[in-house]
């Protein structure tokens, strides 16, 4: 039976545009009736693994996910002193390696060095590759097909790919199933997405009092709350069994879903925010959210110390129809004073000694 650690978080975002729809406005969603804001799962994930809290394992424990790996390939290969013609040849077979490459527009382009589609390729992978090239394997009349075939590992040790999964379609074997599953943020309470008419003034226009441009942003502002499972034992398989990896990586994720806001619209409204509220809970049993604490949306379940009452409550009435869920639990409450992250990161540390 797996083990599962979930992450419950209420956070509490000024005006802001975090995630766009195609129009430019705030992510909506229609729940208990009414409108929320929303943040979706693709958003917060990129936020997160793009974020600082990775910085100390990017390099060796973090992978790439692009189109551009044949283009990145062609690059390294004329470094490495090899003629354009054969870099060109056979960066487009490393490539196909992972995807279908588009074809060329016209002649001497690079976009048949491109995929298809976004492949997410693992350090072990890439150093695969780089070797390739340095033990100068490459050149146009030897070409190892096995060799080739090799460059895809089964076996790795990207955290990202082992949180959020991999899918290459021309190569179903290698894929790997997300061992962290990300519910899209919505706010707790009803919400309007409001719009912000502004102009701005041409510097040097001194003659009249007109202004250089006008034009219309929308926001919005709200509690949300945010939902993570992870499934642990996963997620130790896909990093090739290190359990010290898991852990940091868990570590790392945890301090990320609390602390790291997606980047949309920041340089307009500066919505940096750390959660008020978080609860780590491990159990053995089928996972479940509370986002139904919220479903009514009342104005009263965004005041933050009720917001709080209104999930552990919830909390508390599943375990009674359901029999209690966490073997164990720890929480970090910023209104009252309880609980740090230090605390959490401690809880997570516990679940892999034990």
């Amino acid at each position: 039976m797996s083990t599962f650690l979930q992450l419950h978080l209420l956070i509490s975002y000024p005006p802001a545009n975090l995630n766009r729809d195609d129009l430019g406005r705030p992510k909506t969603a229609i729940f208990g009736g009414k409108q929320r804001l929303r943040v979706s799962s693709q958003a917060l994930k990129r936020a997160w693994r793009t974020g600082p809290m990775f910085d100390d394992m990017r390099s060796e424990f973090m992978g790439q996910r692009t189109k551009k790996l044949g283009v990145e390939v062609y690059k390294e290969m004329i470094e490495a002193g090899i003629s354009e013609e054969t870099a060109k040849k056979f960066s487009q077979e490393i490539a196909k390696t992972f995807a279908k490459t588009k074809k060329a527009k016209k002649d001497n382009d690079m976009t048949e060095l491109e995929t298809e589609q976004l492949v997410h390729v693992s350090p072990t992978e890439r150093a695969a590759i780089r070797e390739l090239i340095q033990n100068e394997m490459v050149n146009a009349e030897d070409w190892d097909k096995n060799w080739n075939k090799q460059l895809l590992q089964s076996e790795s040790k990207a955290a990202d790919i082992a949180m959020f999964g991999r899918m290459l379609a021309d190569n179903p074997k290698f894929n790997v199933d997300a061992a962290v599953q990300v519910a899209h943020a919505i706010t707790i309470h009803e919400v309007d997405v409001e719009d912000d008419y502004f102009s701005a003034v041409d510097d040097l226009n001194t003659e009249d009092g007109g202004a250089g441009h006008i034009g219309e942003a929308n926001f919005a502002s709200g509690v949300f709350y945010l939902y993570v499972n992870i499934n642990q034992d996963q997620l130790i398989e896909n990093l090739s069994g290190d359990k010290e990896l898991a852990a940091q990586t868990i570590i790392a994720l945890a301090k990320s879903c609390a602390q790291v806001a997606p980047s949309g619209k920041q340089n307009s409204f500066a919505a940096h925010a750390y959660a008020h509220y978080m609860l780590a809970e491990r159990g053995q049993k089928t996972p479940r959210q509370l986002s139904m604490a919220f479903l009514n949306g009342n104005q009263e379940n965004g005041q933050l110390d009720k917001s709080v009452n209104t999930l552990l409550e919830m909390r508390d009435k599943m375990d009674r129809a359901y029999g209690q869920w966490a073997s164990g639990s720890q929480s970090l409450n910023v209104l009252s004073g309880e609980g740090s992250m230090d605390d959490i990161v401690k809880f997570i540390q516990e679940g892999f000694n034990a």
